[in-house]
């Protein structure tokens, strides 16, 4: 099984602490567009002996597109890929793009999952951002989004200087009333080159708090389980059933193929990604030439790859799988690594995986990079 990641690299505004590769200007969407669909051709053979079982519509704002140029995609993959009967098909979206007429001309169309960028119900939080909608959009697309999609996610971030735990109590609230089965939610990190980054290098906004972070971080964890949430990565809470499926995969080390600029991909053990760049990678593409930078990775680069990603995740790592793909000697390596956490209560092995316990799943990347194999 395998993925399709389309990256849509276009926004109306830029969000103060995003570094994701976009532009505020649709100069060149329409040859954007085009360019999209030639680069599924050229790649097509990538995943010739997989079957897609998701296609993840991500950016950049996707909901800028309208139904006919998403739907231009869709019919490139579609004969072009092998496609599950039961594929998953996610498009990011932004609540002010979100009216009542998009929303069901989504609902009748191939999208089935509806990924909605909130980030926060409060004004003051959402004008920090720099974001395009207001909190009044962003609880009313989730209550016509909820009418129309049952798999709905919520993005919220947390960690916000002055946001209370009392008001981030009311974020999640507000969600979970809505019947929504899935949420993501992510600590407010400084990006090198955000706005965010100069505004607290400048003194014109207060650092991230590290602590507030943890605070709200275990809010989060303790009223997901009470609501019946698995938090199964760090970031990703889901009722059973509602995981994303497409997510999962990158976690699970299947292949996954990324286009569009900056899109990354994984395949035969290797990571790609194309240029960062929307005018080279066009201009790529129209002339039938690669855009891509490979990384092929080592023994090493997957043994802590694996680790990582396992240590997010309520998958764990297992240790006879570590055995068997890397060797005794990283075996070896991991089991004395992790023994001062599951000392002290980090890390515990649960059935043969090893797993962050609850005490440790918001240092999981701290501790993941001291079981690293370094040679």
């Amino acid at each position: 099984m395998a993925g399709i990641y389309i990256h849509i690299p276009f926004c109306k505004q830029a969000c103060h602490y995003c570094d994701f590769h976009f532009s505020t200007s649709l100069k060149y969407k329409e040859r954007m567009l085009v360019a999209i669909q030639k680069e599924l051709l050229l790649r097509a053979s990538v995943l010739q002996n997989e079957v897609v079982e998701t296609i993840y519509f991500g950016g950049g704002t996707p909901s800028l597109l309208n139904q006919t140029e998403i739907d231009k995609i869709l019919a490139v993959i579609q004969e072009n890929f092998s496609l599950s009967t039961s594929l998953e098909i996610t498009l990011e979206a932004n609540p002010d793009d979100l009216t009542k007429e998009k929303i069901i001309e989504l609902s009748e169309s191939k999208i089935n999952r509806l990924s909605i960028g909130v980030q926060s119900f409060i004004e003051e939080d959402l004008q920090m951002m720099n974001r395009a909608h207001n909190a009044n959009e962003a609880l009313s697309c989730l209550q016509l989004a909820a009418r129309y999609f049952d798999n709905i996610t919520v993005d919220l971030i947390y960690g916000i200087p002055g946001l209370t735990n009392e008001k981030w109590l009311e974020n999640l609230t507000t969600v979970f009333n809505l019947n929504i089965h899935h949420i993501s939610c992510y600590a407010l990190t400084v990006e090198d080159k955000t706005a965010l980054a100069s505004f607290i290098k400048n003194k014109k906004y207060p650092p991230v708090d590290e602590e507030l972070a943890l605070s709200h971080f275990t809010t989060l964890v303790d009223v997901a389980e009470e609501k019946g949430f698995v938090h199964y990565e760090i970031s990703n809470f889901g009722k059973p059933n509602y995981f994303s499926m497409h997510n999962t995969s990158y976690w699970l080390g299947k292949s996954y193929l990324g286009v569009g600029p900056s899109a990354h991909s994984y395949y035969k053990g290797n990571r790609y990604w194309n240029v960062a760049n929307n005018s080279q990678y066009i201009k790529a593409i129209e002339n039938n030439k690669s855009c891509l930078e490979v990384e092929n990775l080592s023994v090493q680069d997957r043994f802590n790859e694996s680790v990582m990603i396992g240590l997010r995740t309520v998958f764990g790592v297992d240790l006879n799988n570590i055995e068997i793909e890397y060797g005794g000697e990283y075996l070896d390596h991991l089991k004395r690594a992790s023994n001062p956490f599951i000392e002290n209560n980090t890390l515990e092995v649960f059935e043969g995986k090893l797993k962050t316990t609850q005490k440790g799943k918001f240092l999981a990347d701290g501790i993941a990079s001291e079981l690293f194999y370094v040679n």
